[in-house]
């Protein structure tokens, strides 16, 4: 059977030979140029085939035409009312099972990132399988094809270039990848790349640029690194066009350090997602690495309050099981142990999940972040900005608290939410919210057991935080 790849040729493009790893589909895709083509593809026993008009327009897709960027709301996990909660660093393939895969739904995760190891298209098949039978979504990791398309080669019209491919290239073998995993109903989308440099922007704008164009239905994935320069965030918005923008920075360093630039890191992220008007996904740390500490339980969810509070719309833990050692970077206990064992943080992380993040993540999900202050906090951290009064909250006294503001969509609305978090991971917060009775009409506390806000009396509001946690107010306004 001829190789996907002989059509390539020699050189660059024999570096391409390691896309037939993916084991899923196979055929031949013959280029008249780099703008148009027509193939054909013959199905694998493991994936069926790719249509030939299907592969026809992978093929003639050059990334020259706009094409349109699907709104959040369409797309997998960023969609929906439902706050998404996902992991990476997944079982092992050999740890791959039914039961396993059950006991992530049951700590109240949504959705699976590929990795630990699975790199192979019959194994993502197997786990997709696994992921749907669990009622899960997975992003796919590491599949050649899309690194090819997206990490590995830069893709340009020069061709001259031994490290590129050209967009019809891109597009073809994105197919491959689409038409492998796409029969799974359990596929939320690709991750393109973890981590890119912003020289890497202008290529996974035109791999975005092509998986809208071939598969609109799902979700393009890109992680950032951790950054204190806000130009990097700004230019991934505004080159790449992304549905997301997810970013990982751990902020519980070792000695009982936090790391001094977390909050600025965030305020910046924050700042290009409402710039480019789309969610923002964090990474939380759930394990002791170099230099970085194992987190308690309040630390767990202080990390997720402190993200709330700034406008996260998806929460990922790093990691779910536990990296093995020879990955050198001192990794010490996870949710899942090395060898298959649940660890008190497991046991957090599904309270964490199940009691509270889904259910005020639910509330928070449709609003937009319109301000998050730091009230009774001297000095203030690294790019936070202190408590200001407005015409509805007058004032906020007692122990340090990060404060969320969020607003409706609805611009006519003057209705205000108010996540309050508390500053501290170890220690119990008390503090006073004090509202102007002349502008707020009603006052309700949220009850996540219950999902509703129980009415309270228009006047200052006593909060009291156990180390790390929030409560969430909806201020009517007359």
């Amino acid at each position: 059977m001829q190789s996907p790849h002989e059509i390539l040729g020699p050189s660059r493009r024999s570096l391409l030979l390691g896309a037939t790893a993916t084991a899923l589909t196979a055929g031949a895709v013959t280029a008249a140029s780099a703008a148009t083509a027509s193939a054909s593809t013959t199905a694998s026993a493991s994936a069926g085939s790719a249509s030939g008009a299907a592969a026809g327009a992978a093929a003639g897709a050059t990334g020259s035409a706009a094409v349109a960027v699907p709104s959040p709301d369409t797309l997998p996990l960023t969609g929906g009312a439902d706050f998404p909660i996902g992991l990476f660093w997944p079982p092992h393939p050999y740890a791959s099972t039914a039961e396993r895969f059950a006991e992530i739904k049951n700590a109240g995760f949504d959705f699976v990132i590929s990795g630990n190891y699975a790199g192979d298209g019959n194994i993502f098949q197997y786990q997709l399988g696994l992921a749907r039978d669990a009622g899960l979504k997975m992003l796919i990791s590491d599949d050649i094809q899309i690194r090819n398309m997206s990490r590995w080669f830069s893709i340009s019209d020069t061709t001259s270039d031994f490290l590129s491919v050209t967009p019809a290239e891109a597009a073809a073998l994105y197919v491959r990848a689409r038409d492998a995993y796409g029969p799974y109903s359990s596929l939320a989308g690709f991750n393109f790349y973890d981590e890119p440099g912003a020289g890497w922007f202008a290529t996974l704008a035109k791999a975005l640029s092509i998986s809208r164009e071939l598969a609109p239905q799902l979700l393009p994935y890109i992680n950032l690194f951790p950054s204190d320069d806000a130009s990097y965030y700004r230019g991934f918005v505004d080159v790449v066009k992304p549905s997301l923008i997810s970013f990982d920075r751990y902020p519980l360093l070792s000695e009982g350090r936090e790391d001094a630039n977390y909050f600025h890191n965030w305020a910046i992220v924050r700042d290009a997602a409402l710039h480019g008007d789309i969610p923002s996904w964090v990474f939380i740390q759930t394990l002791a690495y170099n230099n970085h500490r194992e987190p308690t339980a309040a630390e767990l969810l202080w990390q997720v309050n402190i993200s709330l509070a700034y406008g996260a719309k998806g929460i990922q833990y790093f990691t779910y099981w536990t990296p093995e050692a020879a990955r050198g970077e001192g990794f010490g206990p996870a949710l899942i142990t090395v060898d298959g064992q649940r660890t008190s943080r497991y046991d957090a992380a599904k309270q964490i999940n199940t009691t509270w993040l889904h259910q005020v993540g639910r509330e928070l999900k449709p609003l937009v972040s319109e301000t998050v202050e730091h009230a009774n906090e001297t000095p203030l951290p690294n790019g936070a900005v202190g408590f200001t009064p407005t015409n509805l909250v007058s004032g906020i006294t007692g122990d340090a608290v990060v404060v969320g503001t969020f607003r409706s969509r609805d611009t006519t609305s003057g209705d205000r939410w108010l996540l309050v978090a508390n500053r501290s991971h170890s220690t119990r917060a008390r503090a006073v919210v004090s509202v102007n009775e002349q502008t707020v009409g009603s006052i309700g506390i949220f009850q996540p057991a219950r999902q509703k806000y129980t009415p309270q009396r228009v006047a200052p509001i006593p909060i009291s935080l156990n180390p790390g946690a929030a409560t969430l107010l909806k201020l009517t306004t007359k």
